[in-house]
């Protein structure tokens, strides 16, 4: 009798994921099929904050990309510590860009654990507009960025503005299943949840936000230890009765995995964040996971019929899925052309979402964290800031510097 209820539930639960395989294919056309841009004279001077820690691969462009905008008035400001090894190409990019005002701000405040948000602490105290627009240092974009991202801000009920995001790859595995993951599984999710419950989170590849909305959450000083500031951001400012935008604007991040090892940390850093800051969420993904449910009812079925059918509605809805969401709405080239690596992508996938529920420490830009109740604690004894030198909290480190910006007039429409 056990087995008989036990084979019941295994075949029942298996046909969830084609339930969400196929809300998934509608909330993305939907979402995709509504993109139109209409033009819009509202165009408010913004500060587009960059914090950086590291050499991210081709970095001169994606820092230059951001200042090739088709946008009227606009500075771009820098964040790192005095022995970045990217500090020599934003000074290239400075040097490259004159008519642009860029500065480059050394040191930051140690607010907290999380690096990134320590520098943006800085960024937005010296940003001289009101938009801020937050964007990682790995991302790339089009000259019509500031452009798309800006727009939905013209109805004061939104509060934040947050950007798909797809891979940009070497010719690796390793490096193709992580924008394949990207476009295939994360962001059809993130469609799932705008449609089903609202946006109640932001995305953290590109954001923008007020300086009114950030102070009414405390300002980034109030992030500054939380392992997903992105998330917090988005569900504080929705909490506040804000609108969360996704933009139809698509950016792109760098893909660099290089090595299994690689891949399996930045995932397993993605998941243990995910599932502290989002429990329900995250638990409720392994509903939706079609390859480890149609393996199963495969294996209780004792039927080559129904497991065949089983078979052939994973991989026709998960793929119909992946192409409506990947290749024709974002436009994903590299999912176009291999398509059949998702069943691959989806095991390891959910290899890391059954391991994430095992640790709590995360790699982070060569730093080990343990997340305790969403906020990150660093492993190793005392604390230090992006110069190495360990200061109070709320300090400020003596060598702080700016470079750049004197005497440049912001970029205007003629």
């Amino acid at each position: 009798m056990f087995w008989t209820v036990l084979r019941w539930a295994v075949l029942l639960g298996a046909l969830l994921p084609f339930v969400y395989y196929l809300v998934a294919i509608y909330c993305g056309w939907r979402f995709f099929v509504k993109q139109a841009d209409n033009p819009t004279d509202f165009a408010p001077p913004v500060s587009v904050l960059k914090p950086v820690r590291g050499l991210d691969r081709e970095a001169y462009e994606n820092f230059a990309s951001f200042c090739r905008q088709n946008y009227p008035t606009y500075e771009i400001l820098f964040a790192a510590s005095e022995q970045d090894p990217a500090v020599p190409v934003i000074r290239k990019v400075m040097d490259d860009f004159p008519q642009i005002p860029i500065r480059l701000l050394i040191g930051s405040e140690d607010r907290g654990s999380n690096d990134k948000v320590n520098k943006l602490c800085r960024l937005a105290r010296e940003a001289r507009y009101d938009l801020l627009a937050i964007s990682d240092s790995d991302v790339r974009v089009d000259p019509n960025y500031l452009k798309s991202a800006v727009k939905p801000f013209r109805d004061p009920r939104v509060g934040i503005v947050t950007c798909l995001y797809k891979g940009s790859v070497e010719r690796r595995l390793w490096s193709e299943l992580e924008a394949l993951n990207l476009s295939s599984s994360f962001l059809p999710s993130v469609l799932v949840a705008r449609q089903t419950e609202g946006m109640g989170f932001s995305l953290g590849a590109a954001t923008a936000i007020t300086r009114a909305r950030l102070s009414e959450i405390g300002g980034f000083e109030a992030l500054a230890d939380y392992a997903a500031d992105d998330f917090e951001m988005g569900n504080r400012v929705a909490a506040r009765g804000y609108r969360v935008e996704l933009s139809h604007y698509t950016v792109r991040t760098m893909c660099s995995s290089r090595t299994f090892a690689e891949f399996f940390e930045h995932h397993m850093r993605w998941g243990i964040g995910l599932r502290h800051s989002r429990p329900g969420g995250y638990l409720g993904w392994g509903v939706t996971q079609g390859l480890p449910w149609s393996l199963a009812a495969i294996v209780a079925s004792h039927s080559v019929f129904i497991g065949a059918a089983y078979a052939g509605a994973y991989l026709s809805l998960r793929l119909a899925q992946a192409w409506i969401v990947g290749v024709w709405g974002l436009r994903d080239e590299l999912l176009r052309k291999k398509l059949w690596l998702v069943p691959l992508s989806d095991a390891l996938a959910f290899l890391i979402w059954t391991l994430s529920f095992t640790r709590s420490r995360v790699l982070w830009r060569g730093s080990s964290f343990d997340i305790r109740r969403r906020r990150l604690v660093p492993r190793a004894p005392g604390r230090e800031n992006v110069l190495g030198t360990e200061v109070p909290s709320g300090g400020r480190h003596p060598s702080f510097s700016e470079e750049g910006g004197a005497g440049v007039r912001p970029r205007n429409a003629d």
